[in-house]
């Protein structure tokens, strides 16, 4: 049986529709999904309780999925369950994205479960190579898109972040704690921008397998109102959370839409 360990969004949803029998819907507390109606609620708090339940209801495999801010952890809510997991979640909080979530998936795996992927159980939400939107990359594009992936590639042992904003040859912006919307947010004023292209895929080393790169239709809006000129993600490691609508979006914006094979 699958468990879906949910955070905020479209994502766990799609993922819970696309399976054969209905996955047991796990929910973290303050991160409900868009769409789905949790079968068991949990905090950080009462992760060891939950480990428990997810065996009484006969669970072998795990997908995390959706989005969820680092949460604090709270001494005076945590349950005997869990407190002897405590090391390994201050350890969790205080590391990068991806070292947390690896300590996350790990535990889960001691545990007994198979951690599962999104993109695995649903293979579709992968974004497929090549320019999906009307409008195509010209050759400055090109050669930001090219630095954007080696700043990414640069800063992957920081574990700081999936993206960043290149345009006219610099760096712009880049993804730290916030995430991308924050970023795309919190651009300098300058006139680089109208060239600018947000850039994103994993870091070098990721595990995704709880943290896959996403976009979405949210994303599209967001970088028009940043006031860029495109989207550029990494082909085959990127999910596009509903492509017609991020294509359609795109569009009508003006902006290029390009999955890109590195090349």
């Amino acid at each position: 049986m699958l468990a879906l360990i949910c955070g905020a969004g479209t994502l766990p949803a799609q993922v819970s529709n696309a399976q054969p029998e209905k996955p047991l819907v796990c929910v973290m507390e303050g991160f409900a999904p868009d769409g789905l109606r949790a079968d068991l609620n949990f905090r950080l708090e009462t992760l060891g309780s939950l480990l428990i339940q997810l065996g009484q209801h006969g669970v072998t495999d795990v997908c995390l999925c959706g989005a969820i801010d680092r949460p604090s952890l709270d001494p005076s809510k945590l349950d005997e369950q869990t407190a002897p997991l405590i090391p390994l979640i201050a350890g969790a909080l205080t590391s990068g994205d991806d070292g947390a979530l690896r300590a996350v998936m790990g535990l889960f795996e001691q545990s007994g479960f198979t951690v599962r992927a999104a993109h695995e159980l649903v293979p579709d939400l992968v974004a497929p190579p090549g320019v999906l939107s009307e409008k195509w990359p010209d050759s400055q594009m090109r050669e930001d898109a090219k630095l954007g992936s080696n700043v990414l590639a640069a800063l992957a042992p920081m574990d700081v972040g999936q993206a960043c904003v290149t345009g006219g040859g610099q760096l712009i912006g880049m993804e730290t704690i916030g995430g991308t919307d924050f970023m795309l947010s919190h651009l300098p004023d300058t006139s680089l921008l109208a060239q600018g292209v947000l850039v994103k895929g994993p870091k070098l080393g990721q595990d995704t397998r709880a943290d896959m790169p996403t976009i979405g239709p949210e994303t599209i809006k967001n970088v028009k109102r940043a006031g860029l000129s495109g989207i550029v993600i990494d082909a085959g490691d990127v999910i596009l959370l509903d492509s017609e609508k991020c294509i359609a979006l795109a569009n009508a914006a003006g902006l290029v839409l390009w999955s890109r094979t590195g090349e």
